[in-house]
C-alpha cells in the first residue's frame, strides 16, 4: 500500500492510536500481498539471462585454434594463461601482463587456492605455514561477503569485524587491529562498489591499508575485485591501484588482487583472474603446477576475439549496464514511494556492483525476511552480509535485484517495502504495549 504525503510522520513520533491504524493499513497490505501467489527470487547477484545472452556469439568462436604465438590453444601447457587475455585484463585491472594469472571460471576458486597454499606452505615472506601459528585470524569489513566468511569458517580461520564506510573499511580500526596482533594474517576486502553496501575503496584509504605496520610479516589483502568494471553510472568510479602502492610503501607481496569475467560473459564460463608482485605470481604457480597443467585457452581464446581489446570489454560493461541500471533505480524507487520519511529504513543507491544494501531498524531484518518469503519473494538470510550469519543488530538485507525482471523487480520491491513497514511498526507497538 503507497503511503501518502500526508502520512510522512516518521512511525517513531506517532501516537499509539496513529500506529496502530498504521499497523492495521500494513497487515491489509500484506494479506493482499500474500493472496497474489509470487515467486519471486532476489537472494544471489546472477546475470539475468538477457545479460547471458550478450556474450552469446562467444560460443561460436574461436576462429581457429592458435594464439598468437602460433600455439594451438587445445592442448596441454601455458599454466599462467594465455598470453593474449593476461594483456587484455592486465589493461583493465592497471598491472602489467606479468603480474597477471588467466585461470578457469571461478575466481573464488582461485581465492581459495591461495588461502589454502598460505595455510600448508605459507607465503611469500612467511616465517611459516599458517597451520602452524597458535591462531590464524582474518579482518572482515561489514557488511561484506558471506562467500568470504564461509571459506575462513571452514578453515577455522577467526573474524573480527569493522565497519565498512563510503570510502572503504574503517582503515583507523584496521590499523590498530594488526599493528599488534600477529593472528592476524590477512583481511578481505571488495574494493570497488563493494558486495553489498556498494562502497569505492579511495585512493587514500587503499594507501594506508598499503602501507599500515602489521605485526604479522605476511600480512594479506584479499582484494576481491569483482565489480570493478560493473558500473551503473556514466560516474565510473576507479579501482584505487593497491598493487603500485603497496610497492612503494616496502610491501610489495601485501595484495593479492582477483578478478574474473563471470558476470561479463557467461557466469559458469568465465575466466579468473589473479594479480600480485611478480614473486607472487610465482609463488602461486609453483603450487598450482602440482594441480593443473593449464587451464581452458580455447575459452581463454574464445574472450580474447569475443571482446578483441581491453576497449571492447567496457563497450560490452555499457550494454550490462543499460539492462541493470532501470533494475536498480526500480529498487530505490519502489522504497522511496513505500517508506521514505518513515524513519524504518535506509538503503543505499550504489553506482556500480550487483547489490543495494537496505538497513531496517534493529532487531527487524530477520522478521522482514520471513514476511516476504511467506509472500513468495525469496531475500537473502538476515545476517548473511557478517561472519557466522549473524548480525549483532539484526537490521542488515541484501537485495539483489540483476536476475529478475524489471517488472519483477518493481513487484519485489513493492512487496519488500510492505514488509518493512510492517515489521518496524510490529515491533514499535510491541515497544508501546
Amino acid at each position: 500500500m503507497s503511503t501518502s504525503a500526508s502520512s510522512r510522520t516518521p512511525l517513531a513520533e506517532r501516537s499509539p492510536e496513529e500506529l496502530r491504524a498504521f499497523a492495521d493499513e500494513q497487515r491489509a497490505a500484506y494479506a493482499t500481498l500474500r493472496e497474489r501467489g509470487l515467486s519471486l527470487d532476489l537472494t544471489r547477484g546472477k546475470p539475468s539471462p538477457e545479460q547471458l545472452d550478450l556474450a552469446e556469439r562467444m560460443l561460436t568462436l574461436p576462429e581457429g585454434h592458435r594464439d598468437g604465438q602460433g600455439t594451438d590453444v587445445r592442448n596441454y601447457g601455458g599454466l599462467e594463461g594465455l598470453p593474449e587475455l593476461r594483456a587484455m585484463f592486465s589493461e583493465l585491472l592497471g598491472v602489467d601482463a606479468d603480474q597477471v594469472v588467466a585461470g578457469g571460471n571461478a575466481s573464488l576458486t582461485m581465492m581459495h587456492e591461495v588461502l589454502v597454499d598460505h595455510l600448508l606452505h605459507g607465503g611469500v615472506g612467511s616465517p611459516r605455514p599458517w597451520k602452524d601459528e597458535e591462531k590464524v585470524t582474518f579482518v572482515c569489513p561489514v557488511p561484506g561477503y558471506d562467500r568470504h566468511y564461509t571459506m575462513l569458517e571452514h578453515y577455522g580461520i577467526e573474524m573480527v569485524t569493522v565497519p565498512m564506510l563510503d570510502d572503504g573499511p574503517d582503515v583507523a580500526a584496521v590499523e590498530a587491529l594488526v599493528k599488534d596482533d600477529p593472528s592476524i594474517k590477512g583481511m578481505w576486502i571488495v574494493p570497488t562498489y563493494a558486495n553489498p553496501a556498494g562502497s569505492v575503496v579511495t585512493q587514500e584509504v587503499a594507501a594506508r591499508l598499503a602501507s599500515m605496520p602489521t605485526a604479522a610479516p605476511d600480512f594479506r589483502l584479499f582484494w576481491d575485485n569483482a565489480y570493478a568494471l560493473h558500473h551503473l553510472t556514466s560516474d565510473e568510479a576507479k579501482s584505487a591501484d593497491i598493487l603500485s602502492l603497496a610497492s612503494a610503501a616496502g610491501n610489495p607481496h601485501r595484495p593479492i588482487v582477483f578478478a574474473s569475467t563471470s558476470k561479463i560473459t557467461f557466469a559458469g564460463a568465465g575466466v579468473a583472474f589473479l594479480a600480485g608482485s611478480r614473486e607472487t605470481v610465482a609463488w602461486y604457480l609453483s603450487h598450482l603446477k602440482f594441480a593443473s597443467i593449464g587451464p581452458d585457452k580455447v575459452n581463454h581464446l574464445r574472450h580474447v576475439q569475443f571482446f578483441g581489446s581491453a576497449d571492447g570489454v567496457r563497450e560490452h560493461m555499457g550494454r550490462h549496464r543499460e539492462i541493470l541500471a532501470p533494475k536498480f533505480a526500480a529498487v530505490g524507487e519502489a522504497l522511496a514511494a513505500e517508506l521514505e520519511g518513515l524513519g524504518v529504513a535506509e538503503w543505499s543507491t550504489p553506482r556500480g556492483g550487483y547489490f543495494v544494501n537496505l538497513d531496517v531498524p534493529d532487531g527487524c531484518a530477520s522478521r522482514v525476511v520471513q514476511l516476504a518469503k511467506e509472500a513468495g519473494i525469496a531475500l537473502t538470510p538476515a545476517g548473511a552480509s557478517f561472519p557466522y550469519g549473524k548480525d549483532p543488530r539484526d537490521r542488515n538485507i541484501r537485495l539483489a535485484p540483476s536476475f529478475p525482471s524489471l517488472e519483477e523487480v518493481r513487484t519485489a520491491m513493492a512487496g519488500v517495502a510492505t514488509c518493512v513497514a510492517l515489521a518496524a511498526s510490529e515491533q514499535l507497538l510491541a515497544d508501546v504495549g
